[in-house]
């Protein structure tokens, strides 16, 4: 018996919500090995029997999907049931349900949330703000941050940093070494922005950074990878945080979902006294 599932995610739109779903689904099964095929933009019925020709000469094929069109999903549905293929809408019952509840009848455009509209440019804006505040650049303006984190080399701050810009946080990034690393402008006015450190175990350190050095095939440097100085360097920084009363996150066990989580609950705390 084949045990490798075919996942078929089929999306009137660039099918991103429909991967995510997929990803948090699939992590509630240990045991799930299976190929996924993506297919955007599907908006026509042709393009939808193309699909399940494909898909009913395959075993253990699955089907998940996305379509704000009710009647292109219904034809999916009964097309998909007629081959025996089970076939699942992601945001139908959802969607039917809300627009009870609102008392009002949904668009059905697909893509509606990639509009062009003012959360769209603050997104962009926040990105291109985040890219050019990374690894402690820009620091002439780093007030204008609506989050500025601080942390020792190897403790995740560029992938929060970008998460973070993807939600709509202009985010600055400042690598620290030891207490003279913090920029003045941080020093004198602690509460600049919602200022928050990063720290990690300095074992999880070390083997980052080794592998680091691996990866862009450079030579060890026993400063950079020594447990010694990486504990040196997480002490001074957490001296540093307690000193000027920055709330930490310890990011050894924590995704970059998760630690922006934590983030972006301090935030709101910090917005709210101002």
């Amino acid at each position: 018996m084949n045990n490798t599932h075919n996942i078929y995610l089929i999306s009137d739109s660039t099918g991103e919500t429909l991967e995510r779903i997929f990803v948090a689904l699939k992590a509630q099964f240990e045991n799930f090995d299976h190929n996924l095929f993506h297919f955007s933009f599907t908006r026509t019925e042709n393009q939808i029997m193309n699909i399940l020709e494909e898909a009913k000469k395959k075993e253990e094929t699955i089907i998940l999907y996305t379509i704000v069109d009710n009647k292109l999903a219904k034809f999916l549905s009964q097309e998909a049931n007629k081959k025996n293929i089970p076939c699942f809408g992601i945001l139908g019952d959802l969607i039917l349900n809300f627009s009870k509840l609102l008392n009002q009848k949904a668009t059905n455009i697909p893509s509606g949330q990639h509009a062009l509209n003012e959360e769209y440019y603050k997104r962009i804006e926040a990105i291109q703000f985040t890219m050019n505040h990374d690894d402690g650049n820009a620091i002439s303006d780093v007030e204008k941050s609506d989050i500025i984190l601080l942390g020792v080399s190897r403790t995740s701050k560029t992938p929060t940093s970008i998460y973070l810009a993807n939600r709509g946080f202009k985010t600055s990034n400042i690598p620290l070494v030891n207490d003279n690393s913090i920029p003045d402008k941080l020093k004198k006015n602690p509460k600049i922005s919602c200022i928050i450190g990063l720290v990690a175990e300095a074992n999880r350190l070390h083997d980052v950074r080794k592998n680091r050095l691996t990866t862009i095939k450079e030579n060890e440097n026993i400063n950079y990878t020594s447990i010694n100085k990486i504990q040196n360097e997480l002490d001074s920084s957490k001296k540093a945080f307690q000193k000027y009363q920055w709330p930490t996150i310890d990011v050894t066990r924590k995704s970059v979902e998760e630690t922006a989580a934590s983030i972006i609950k301090i935030h709101e705390i910090y917005s709210a006294k101002k």
